[in-house]
């Protein structure tokens, strides 16, 4: 498995992936003119249509108005009043509610756009916690993993390591915050408190975890994959043309604290036909016509514990990452298809009937009931802002109470 390990030093990863940041980074949102790698055959999914582009935006109309309503009127209650007496239970009652409005994403996906999203390799048992490696091939990756955590019923559950510059997306970013994913600068000596802060408050076994982390730091194009493999020709690293090579510090450090907490860590390799969506490809349903989804399951007792070893691991991990793409790329597929089924269309329907009917009664209270209703609304907006923003999420009174007394008898 380690059959470069002695070609791995920390300094040089570190060296390299400082040296592929210099680059100006890309808006995950709005890069239109630098595609990942396609496959040889160039073809659409669909045309894009104006009633394809009508339909994306309704869609996305529908997406946006019950996030904002179910963010303004469930965001306070649970992770602010509820939290304030348990974390538990108000991270229990937020993958709920808001895993509800998550699981319109993958039903938007594969029953209305139509796009076929096909699981290979290990079948992996339902609700472990897990550490999820994943390749970085274009801005909609994340949100392909949604399709894999709802069959397994981690949906609401599922949390990632992203770059801060999102959290500034209006909605999106309040929910990014209530759902405590990881914003980080991709500065080590900046992000190294912010990840061990964070990720300490994950350790609970009470408390289900899907942590999805792409240790490329940034999305595959030419021009950066030109850029890594001179770099590891010159330092003796893997010449990889699928992926880039991985940032290997967040990862070790996502595993040294959270190892006694995780039952796995998931290897996801994700492959797109014809071509590599953006955003507004997904919402159109013009692109992709397949996502495939391979996913290897690695007990925590494989990957070494020593921080350079475990670079080696990783480093190796996503060697055998760029030839399963290279096969994808010949073949058209991963090996050992079919791991999960289909999305029930009957479970969709009744998640989408709960989360509208839910919606327009808060538009209802908001514009056509008591100003109270108004009032809260606005309150609500004034908080998420905020405590985006600063990054702020409030501690339990009774915990807050102990650690107070605590420190007082110390000091006796």
């Amino acid at each position: 498995m380690y059959n470069f390990t002695c070609n791995i030093d920390k300094f040089i990863i570190h060296e390299y992936v400082n040296a592929l940041e210099k680059e100006p980074l890309n808006n995950s949102w709005k890069q239109m003119d630098s595609r990942p790698l396609t496959s040889n055959n160039g073809l659409e999914h669909h045309p894009l249509t104006p009633i394809r582009v009508l339909r994306g935006l309704i869609c996305l109309l529908v997406l946006l108005s019950t996030a904002f309503m179910m963010l303004l009127y469930c965001g306070p209650v649970i992770c602010v009043i509820l939290r304030l007496f348990s974390i538990h239970y108000s991270r229990k009652v937020a993958s709920f509610i808001f895993g509800a409005w998550l699981g319109l994403w993958p039903y938007l996906f594969e029953k209305i756009n139509r796009t076929k999203v096909i699981f290979s390799g290990e079948t992996v048992p339902a609700k472990e916690q897990v550490l999820l490696i994943a390749n970085h091939r274009t801005e909609v990756d994340w949100m392909y993993l949604w399709d894999f955590a709802l069959r397994k019923g981690r949906l609401g559950y599922i949390k990632y390591i992203l770059k801060s510059s999102l959290m500034k997306l209006p909605v999106f970013g309040w929910a990014f915050h209530l759902l405590e994913f990881i914003a980080v600068e991709r500065k080590w000596e900046v992000d190294n408190s912010i990840m061990h802060r964070m990720l300490s408050t994950f350790t609970d076994p009470r408390d289900p975890l899907w942590l999805a982390v792409f240790p490329e730091g940034t999305d595959f194009t030419e021009q950066k994959c030109v850029r890594c493999q001179e770099f590891a020709a010159d330092n003796g690293l893997p010449i990889l043309n699928n992926v880039l090579l991985p940032k290997t510090r967040g990862f070790y450090a996502c595993l040294e604290i959270l190892r006694n907490s995780l039952d796995a860590v998931y290897d996801v390799t994700i492959g797109y036909k014809h071509r590599c969506p953006l955003f507004m490809d997904n919402v159109y349903g013009v692109h992709p016509a397949e996502v495939h989804i391979h996913v290897r399951r690695i007990p925590l007792n494989e990957i070494p514990t020593s921080e350079k070893e475990a670079a080696a691991w990783l480093v190796d991990t996503f060697q055998l990452k760029d030839q399963l793409l290279t096969n994808f790329t010949a073949q058209g597929y991963f090996p050992n298809q079919g791991t999960e089924g289909d999305l029930s269309t009957f479970k969709g329907m009744v998640n989408f009937i709960v989360v509208i009917a839910f919606t327009i009664m808060c538009i209802f209270l908001t514009f056509f009931s008591s100003i109270w209703f108004k009032i809260y609304v606005a309150l609500g907006c004034s908080y998420l802002a905020s405590a985006t923003y600063f990054n702020f999420r409030p501690l339990p009174i009774i915990g807050s109470v102990k650690a107070m007394l605590g420190y007082k008898k110390s000091k006796l």
